[in-house]
């Protein structure tokens, strides 16, 4: 009697707590009803409009997103991917009404049991609500709405399209929000190529995305991952061999690359800081459009020819043995993906492709690729000289590209050593319309053309050289090119030398640059002073804080990035204006709207009758100041820095130097109308070239990030001139030849080129361009050298410091 009394009494208690509990629930559900958004907004996916990059001939550089989507129909998601995350998230999905209430019990227990709140008895359907709808913050309140949307989804959708939309919506990390995006950023696969262990590492993501992303954490993911394999073992949508393999799997991670239209990643990088910096976090979601000033054409040519400076730069060092070796037990029969797999873990490095040797004999270098198997012939590897005692072994990784006649044709190739910049200019206006900041961006995102600052070596010296024609000089003056020593208090005695260590004794001003002369130039900065030097190379538009104050300025110690060497040979280029460099042309929003568009100070061909700035006649730093621009200079005209006489003279110089001097390869592209400088620093450190047209200008470097020598014999003219001729080859194709006419004020007179003076009528002599007030003696005036510049004696010993 007792017991029956005791459960009646348990049992209207129970169905007391029950209806208290459900008039609760009416009540909180009547409270917050008004509060929950319609379940149609969740059909509505908004995207954020990412920001796209353009080249000016409208080719897409670059996408850059705060969200990458790639939403799926239900059919389309593989039922080995919906069985991962049923396994990891929600195996009863299919058969709760939304919510599991068995699982909230359990998270009830342990809160009473240990006073925390637990995530606890989360369903996919309250994870869609609480993701798409309501914030993270753990409380009763939020737990309480998602509950009543998820019977509210429930209710509205059917099964498949509530997992339709969480496959969808879910965020997986590294910006990627469902498991379509997620599939091609951590695997750069289409979600129906994925492998039962791939589609496991997406599973075991949502708990933590951020934190356990396989590009984050790869230790972490491969837990997750290993813990959802067991899961869907367990629940029977895997095999006990399915789940060993996945097991057994190595966490291959090939992280997306954007599609471009064009390879001009450094660009594109460049840009999105730049909208970044204007825009803040809008940039990636406002849908900004923004148009560069990138050729299409000519930015191709500057990647190619990039790469094959730096290919052939490593083929003259010879080959440098295997990348890595292999278990010739991948290359047994039924080992095929696994080998497959093991070459995809090779770094990705531009078009160098990963292979395995299966055999070599002089005659043929047998490999295996992820497209099968290919026989080399010896040409494709002739450059490598392997000899018997270095020779490719079966198992040896190795890299291939596409080389031959017209590309089409597979030769050995190695991962590069060195590295490479190239940047090219429209002078008239400064606008960039090539820019490579190294072989490869995904390699290391260091940009060479705008970060990299090094030692010019003799590119310097046309700057040095226009000093001193703005200081009284002109090509026929004479120095002396003979040796001279320095003595430095408290150190080792200076001995500068010319790169060939020789000495050609008095030659003049021209035929030194066209030469490259040490010795002529250092005594041409003493006869100029360092000061006034500085001074007036500032106007090329090189930062003067940058330029060493001593005379080891002269040899191009001061140190200046690409894009600094190209600006100031661009005012080289046009006729003598400083134009400032750009890349950026138009921005518009998502709507169209235009927000920016480019201005730039253009070159004043037509402005020649503007008066020069003053020449820098005083040894006073102060008195050496640039006067500002002339007030007749158009509003949208640069400024004019550098006097058309001296330009024009420098110009013809560089003519020269291109024609028979350190870079006559130039003499291959078979123009008439090019101009440039070498330049190569101590020990081959720095290789340059930096050449023109009067439309187009481009320079080149060749070296290593930590600074080191190139090899014996790695000159400009051998490791960076075959990269501009390469791109200038297709840049300038079509172009019509020209060069600017010779400004007034300057004549042609025949010179004795050992004196520099007047060539007697029946003497031998070379026709010389000088300024009209600066025309030398003639042969009969006194013996005697005529410039100031070349009286130091051969032998002599100065103090520099």
């Amino acid at each position: 009697m007792k017991w029956k009394l005791l459960l009646s009494v348990l049992a209207g208690l129970l169905l007391a707590g029950v209806l208290a509990l459900w008039g609760g629930f009416l009540v909180a559900k009547a409270y917050f009803e008004d509060e929950l958004p319609s379940v149609d907004a969740l059909r509505q996916l908004q995207l954020a409009i990412p920001l796209r990059i353009y080249s000016a001939d409208g080719k897409l550089l670059g996408e850059f997103g705060a969200e990458r989507r790639a939403p799926l129909k239900y059919r389309e998601f593989p039922p080995r991917v919906v069985q991962a995350f049923l396994a990891a998230e929600d195996d009863r999905f299919f058969e709760h009404p939304g919510v599991d209430w068995m699982g909230l019990v359990r998270a009830a227990f342990s809160l009473a049991a240990t006073g925390q709140k637990s995530q606890g008895g989360s369903t996919i359907t309250m994870q869609l609500a609480r993701n798409v709808f309501l914030s993270n913050e753990r409380s009763y309140g939020r737990k309480f709405k998602e509950i009543l949307l998820s019977l509210r989804i429930e209710k509205e959708l059917k099964k498949e399209e509530i997992l339709e939309l969480y496959l969808n919506k879910i965020y997986l990390g590294e910006r990627a929000y469902g498991v379509g995006a997620a599939a091609m950023t951590y695997f750069s696969k289409n979600i129906k190529d994925l492998k039962i262990s791939e589609a496991a590492v997406m599973a075991g993501l949502p708990k933590a995305p951020s934190r356990d992303n396989p590009i984050v954490n790869p230790e972490r993911a491969k837990e997750r991952r290993n813990y959802v394999l067991r899961r869907m073992h367990e629940l029977g949508y895997i095999s006990a061999e399915e789940f060993k393999a996945g097991l057994e799997e190595p966490l291959i991670v090939k992280p997306y690359r954007a599609r471009a239209e064009v390879d001009a990643y450094y660009v594109a990088e460049m840009v999105r800081q730049e909208i970044l910096t204007r825009y803040g976090d809008t940039a990636y979601t406002n849908g900004f459009y923004v148009t560069t000033t990138i050729d299409s054409t000519r930015q191709n040519a500057a990647n190619a020819a990039l790469r094959k400076a730096i290919n052939d730069y490593g083929e003259r060092h010879g080959w440098r043995g295997p990348e890595a070796k292999l278990d010739p037990a991948l290359l047994a029969p039924g080992q095929e993906q696994k080998l497959v797999d093991a070459l995809d873990a090779r770094p990705q490095v531009a078009s160098l492709v990963p292979v395995v040797v299966l055999g070599y004999s002089p005659q043929k270098l047998v490999l295996r690729g992820r497209d099968g198997d290919l026989e080399m012939p010896p040409e494709g590897f002739k450059w490598a000289a392997f000899s018997a005692k270095r020779t490719p072994a079966i198992g040896d990784v190795l890299r291939i590209r596409a080389g031959g006649k017209e590309g089409r044709e597979w030769v050995l190739a190695q991962l590069p050593q060195a590295q490479g910049a190239l940047v090219a200019l429209n002078p008239r206006d400064g606008a960039i319309v090539a820019l490579v900041g190294g072989y490869d961006f995904f390699q290391g995102k260091f940009n060479r053309v705008t970060q990299a600052r090094r030692q010019a070596g003799s590119g310097f010296k046309p700057f040095l050289y226009a000093a001193a024609m703005a200081r009284g000089y002109s090509p026929a003056s004479v120095f002396l090119d003979a040796p001279v020593v320095f003595s430095i208090r408290g150190q080792q005695d200076w001995r500068p030398e010319n790169y060939g260590g020789d000495f050609k004794g008095p030659m003049t001003l021209r035929e030194a640059l066209v030469q490259s002369r040490n010795l002529v130039s250092i005594r041409v900065l003493q006869a100029i002073g360092i000061d006034y030097a500085r001074e007036y190379i500032a106007r090329f538009g090189l930062p003067i804080e940058h330029m060493p104050r001593n005379l080891t300025m002269s040899l191009g110690t001061g140190d200046f990035t690409p894009l600094e060497m190209a600006r100031g040979f661009s005012t080289i280029a046009n006729g003598g204006y400083l134009t400032e460099p750009y890349f950026i042309d138009s921005i518009s929003d998502g709507a169209g709207k235009l927000l920016f568009k480019a201005q730039p100070k253009i070159a004043c061909y037509e402005c020649e009758e503007l008066p020069p700035p003053p020449e820098m006649a005083s040894d006073d730093p102060s008195a050496n100041e640039a006067e500002a621009p002339p007030p007749d200079i158009p509003e949208n005209g640069a400024p004019r820095v550098i006097d058309p006489q001296t330009v024009w003279m420098i110009t013809d110089i560089l003519h020269d130097v291109t024609v028979r001097g350190t870079a006559a390869k130039v003499n291959e592209l078979g123009r008439a109308d090019l101009a440039g400088k070498t330049g190569t620093t101590n020990d081959e450190t720095d290789a340059w070239f930096n050449g023109f047209q009067k439309t187009l200008v481009a320079t080149a470097w060749v070296g290593r990030d930590q600074p080191g020598p190139l090899g014996k014999g790695e000159v400009g003219g051998r490791a960076a001139l075959p990269m501009w001729l390469d791109f200038m080859r297709v840049a300038l194709k079509d172009v019509p030849q020209g060069m600017r006419p010779r400004p007034s004020g300057l004549v042609s007179v025949r010179i004795d080129s050992r004196s520099g003076k007047l060539a007697s009528g029946d003497g031998e002599g070379v026709f010389e361009v000088v300024p009209q007030d600066r025309i030398p003696e003639a042969a009969d005036s006194p013996p005697g050298l005529e410039e100031e510049g070349a009286k130091p004696s051969s032998g002599g010993v100065e103090e520099l410091f």
